[in-house]
Formats: structure tokens, sequence, C-alpha cells
């Protein structure tokens, strides 16, 4: 294979999984805007989303279905996830709120656990009879493709969502000033929720694209990518849409390539590579790649 070959190749594999990042630390980008709370259980909705897919797919439900209920069942999650254990606690310290997170990330993660088993299980949903598109000699992977698709296809109508609808626009004045937009009329609960539902469905989408893309899933499966989503909104700047998808694929392009084009003996530290990028980060510009300076509420 030709060096261009697999420059592209690891190019299409860097791309696929940085939009997975950008899926789900926009979800974490969302609430932390609103809430100022990092919720790490957040990436057990890729697990919920994942798992629902998987039983819906093999109780005989058509493809389409199985992946809508496995969105929906996500989105439903993280609903009852922000009534049942982050509304009460609204206005607590924020150290209160992020064990709480700790605390949904224990209890959903032992709860498929005793469902489902702590095995993982293939997961194929996404996978077709001929894996790879061939272009004279560049191997690219559908699933790839696919995620590459469907994150753009997704970013587009979340822009959309934010700059042309009510609850959008109201999203933003919430994330920019909590108490001024209170004191205008809009109603801070029904923001929290849209927010809520919003983040939740792409991380259900971002748990399909996850298992399709490793072939299997597993009760502990959101845990890493929701990490390194943290790592993610970090890197760009936390509390900002643009921000979290910036930073999923700046992260995705380094895991990808720190391992490709580095010697193979240092493949094993892709990850320590990746955080010392995240210590220069907040070195050189500790707001973000395209964070506000004062920190300030953005979305």
């Amino acid at each position: 294979m030709s060096y261009f070959a697999y420059s592209i190749q690891q190019l299409v594999n860097a791309l696929s999984l940085g939009s997975i990042y950008a899926l789900i630390a926009i979800g974490l980008s969302m609430v932390f805007s609103i809430l100022r709370l990092v919720n790490f259980a957040h990436g057990d909705l890729m697990m919920v989303g994942a798992y629902t897919v998987f039983v819906l797919w093999q109780t005989g439900a058509p493809p389409w279905v199985a992946i809508i209920g496995g969105a929906l069942a996500s989105g439903v999650a993280g609903l009852l996830m922000e009534r049942f254990a982050y509304r009460p606690l609204r206005g607590a310290p924020e150290i209160t709120t992020l064990l709480t997170s700790f605390g949904v990330v224990i209890l959903l993660e032992n709860s498929s656990i005793l469902v489902f088993g702590p095995n993982s299980r293939a997961f194929s949903i996404l996978r077709f009879s001929v894996p790879t598109y061939n272009l004279q000699g560049i191997l690219i992977n559908k699933v790839d493709v696919i995620t590459i698709i469907v994150t753009l296809g997704m970013l587009l109508l979340l822009t959309i969502f934010i700059k042309r609808t009510k609850i959008g626009i109201s999203m933003r004045a919430v994330a920019d000033d909590l108490v001024a937009s209170q004191l205008v009329g809009i109603k801070l609960n029904r923001v929290i929720i849209a927010a809520f539902f919003i983040g939740s469905v792409l991380a259900g989408i971002a748990g399909l694209l996850w298992g399709s893309r490793s072939g299997k899933i597993d009760p502990l499966m959101g845990f890493i990518p929701v990490v390194m989503a943290f790592v993610a909104c970090v890197i760009g700047g936390f509390g900002s849409i643009a921000g979290a998808v910036v930073g999923g694929y700046v992260l995705g392009f380094a895991q990808i390539f720190f391992v490709a084009f580095l010697p193979p003996t240092y493949s094993g530290f892709r990850d320590a590579f990746v955080f010392v990028l995240l210590l220069v980060v907040l070195v050189l510009r500790p707001q973000g790649i395209v964070g506000a300076k004062s920190m300030e509420r953005r979305i």
C-alpha cells in the first residue's frame, strides 16, 4: 500500500473517531453551559442506546426501528436522569452534582451488568457483507463513512435548531446569562429538559456508531468515550458547542495519527500523548481553542 493510500485511510479513521467524540462532547457541553454540571453519566447513555438497539434488533424489529428506538431510549433515560438525579440538587455546590454523576454511572453500569451480564455482545447492525470500499487500493470502512455522514447531518440539524427555533434561541440565552434570561420570561426547566433530551439522543446515536465501529457492546462501553469527550470539551472550550465539535475532531485526529505515524514502539502510549496535548492547550490557551477568555456561559 502506498503512503498516500495509507494516509487517506487514516484520515477517514480520524474523521470517524472525531465525529463520535464530537457527538458525545456536544451533550456534555450543552448541559455544562446551562447548569455548570459535568455529567460523567452522559457516557452511559451511549450504552443505553446501544443495548436498546441490540434488544430491538434481536427481537426482529427492522434496523431503522431499532435505531430510532435506541436514540429515543437514550433521550428518555437522559430526561429521567435530569428529573430524579440532578433537579433535586439544582443550586447545590458543583462538587455535589459531580459526585452525583458518578453515582448515576455506577447505578446504570451495574444495572446493565445485572440485566445483560458483564460480557460483551457482538454488535453488527451497521456492518455489511462487504465492510469496505476499495478505491484504487484505498480501503475505507463503510461504518466510518456512515459515521461521518450521520454526524455531519446531526450537526447541521442542531445548528438550525439552535439558531432558528424558539427553544434553541432560549438555550443560547440561558447559556449566556441565566439570571437575565429568567427575568425576560424564559422557562428554565423547559430549556434544561431540551438540553438533556437533545444531548442524550446524540449520545445514543454515538453509542450506536461506537458499537458498530468496534463490533461489540458491553455495560462499561461509555466510560472511555465520555472521558475522551470531556478532554475534547476542555481542548475546544467548555460550554461551547463549536468548541465541543472542534475539540472532538482535534482529539480524534490526535489519537489516530499518534498511532498511525509514530513508530510502533510508541503506539501503546497514545492516551499519554493525548493528555500531553491537553496540558499544552491548558497552558497556552486555558479557555480552549474557541472558548471565550472570560469563560462566560456560551452555547
